[in-house]
């Protein structure tokens, strides 16, 4: 190999790095922030006396966050870059660490949480999309599917970073102190992710877009070699050259790529994922489990989403996204029928971890991070920016409904103050057969609509909607 080769190699691995690092910490903090409620809710209900109302807007009121970040990021990243747009998630992690751990009265609390619901949503439009702009097409899906992996380690971790802080300490030391230190733990990956911004380079699609050829070109060289380089870059050129000027989002020939993007962010949520995330502990104990084997249980849980989400990363690239996404998602379904069936009558207690698990690998194989992927491909360069951020404003609209209404639709747990005493639908089961249905609706979906997108160029899935209009003309 020769110096020049090796320099290169090793701008390729510097690059490629940055990107990862990029996606782990950007996952890690959405992850953190969504997961470090659970374990907080019961403190800040104590220490600002929060009746029930109040407290379900003190955990959910990070999802109205996560909406207006995506509402505005598409917007953002568009016009200013997709690296400012990400910069921005990371201030408003910072910033949103410290307010939440400081505040002296709950609508001060709220404010800060609802900014942090912003950066969320800001980190899962900008993050999937700078990861698939940035990595070549070999290992676009690999790369991505970090980003996932990133989210459910900062879930999981969530976990473990609370119980050191308030595990052995009083009950009076965590009602007025612990809470504040859970979500303060978040300002350090928050420097860390705003430092290291600073050194990763802009997305060459978007430079090509403001006429700055020269720097993309300079950024693909280093990322995959120049001969690489000078194809995509001419790719990139030709593909934007054919955009009219004033383009809109909504224009006819947007509809079936928009249409598909927004469905298959929709779907992943309401095939019920997480429902099992939040209401882990709640669901076993419908189930009969005793409320420390529920906490085990949910453990196991968490810990399964990791595993399968890293045999994610290392087949997407190989056996492509459709077919794990419709194994995937068939194994989810006939999951859920089980669960529901189990539910129904009165035999979930013996069978719902065993049913649970391998959902959640399933999900974790499949449809969580395959989702991520494909919504980071498959819109045109010149509006993917404004096209995510719809598409994961609907996702997250989506999980905000499927956690407001689960609760409605299943009984209490036997013996909670405050239980229901009236027959829920089908002992509970009814949400199970909903989320089951909407696995087929999924698999209909991707079977149907969605392209295979392995090992093709962002341009070359481009050039297959703009063929597949011609044709339907």
């Amino acid at each position: 190999m020769t110096t020049t080769s090796i320099e290169r190699s090793r701008a390729n691995i510097f690059y490629l790095g940055m990107v990862c690092f990029v996606a782990a910490l950007g996952g890690l903090l959405f992850g953190y922030d969504t997961a470090v409620i659970a374990n907080a809710i019961g403190l800040l209900k104590k220490r600002f006396e929060l009746g029930p109302a109040l407290e379900g807007w003190a955990a959910s009121c990070v999802l109205a966050g996560c909406m207006l970040g995506v509402s505005i990021a598409g917007i953002f990243s568009d016009r200013l870059g997709r690296r400012k747009t990400l910069m921005l998630s990371g201030a408003l992690f910072l910033i949103s660490a410290i307010g939440t751990a400081t505040p002296t009265a709950f609508w001060m609390f709220v404010v800060f949480r609802i900014m942090a619901g912003m950066g969320v949503g800001v980190a899962s439009m900008a993050c999937p999309m700078y990861i698939a702009e940035i990595t070549p097409p070999r290992i676009r899906g690999r790369m991505v599917s970090v980003y996932q992996f990133a989210i459910v380690s900062g879930i999981f971790v969530t976990h473990f970073v609370n119980y050191f802080i308030a595990g052995k300490r009083s009950d009076e030391w965590n009602t007025e102190m612990g809470w504040r230190w859970m979500f303060a733990a978040g300002a350090a990956p928050s420097v860390l992710y705003l430092l290291f911004l600073l050194f990763v380079p802009e997305s060459p699609r978007w430079l090509v877009k403001q006429g700055r050829g020269g720097e993309a070109g300079g950024i693909l060289a280093a990322i995959d070699g120049s001969e690489s380089a000078a194809g995509e870059l001419a790719s990139i050129q030709q593909s934007l050259s054919q955009e009219t000027s004033g383009e809109r989002l909504f224009q006819r020939a947007l509809w079936p790529v928009l249409a598909i993007g927004i469905a298959l962010a929709v779907l992943q949520q309401i095939t019920g994922i997480n429902v099992f995330l939040y209401y882990a502990e709640k669901i076993f104990k419908q189930g009969g489990s005793e409320k420390q084997a529920a906490l085990i249980n949910t453990v196991v849980v968490g810990a399964v989403n990791m595993l399968f989400t890293i045999v994610a990363i290392w087949t997407i690239d190989r056996l492509g996204r459709k077919p794990l996404m419709i194994i995937g998602s068939i194994g989810m379904g006939l999951l859920l029928l089980l669960m529901g069936v189990a539910l129904q009558f009165g035999s979930a207690g013996k069978w719902m971890l065993g049913l649970i698990v391998p959902y959640i690998a399933f999900f974790a194989l499949s449809v969580g991070p395959v989702t991520w992927v494909l919504l980071s491909e498959i819109f045109p360069t010149r509006v993917r920016g404004r096209a995510l951020s719809l598409a994961t404003l609907c996702l997250w609209a989506a999980d905000w409904v499927v956690t407001q209404t689960f609760p409605m639709l299943v009984p209490e747990a036997r013996n909670e103050p405050g239980a229901s005493t009236h027959p829920a639908i089908l002992n509970g089961a009814l949400p199970f057969y909903l989320y089951a249905f909407f696995c087929v609706v999924l698999v209909a979906t991707v079977w149907r609509f969605v392209p295979e997108t392995k090992n093709r160029t962002l341009e070359e899935i481009e050039h297959f909607w703009g063929r597949s209009s011609r044709e339907e003309r």
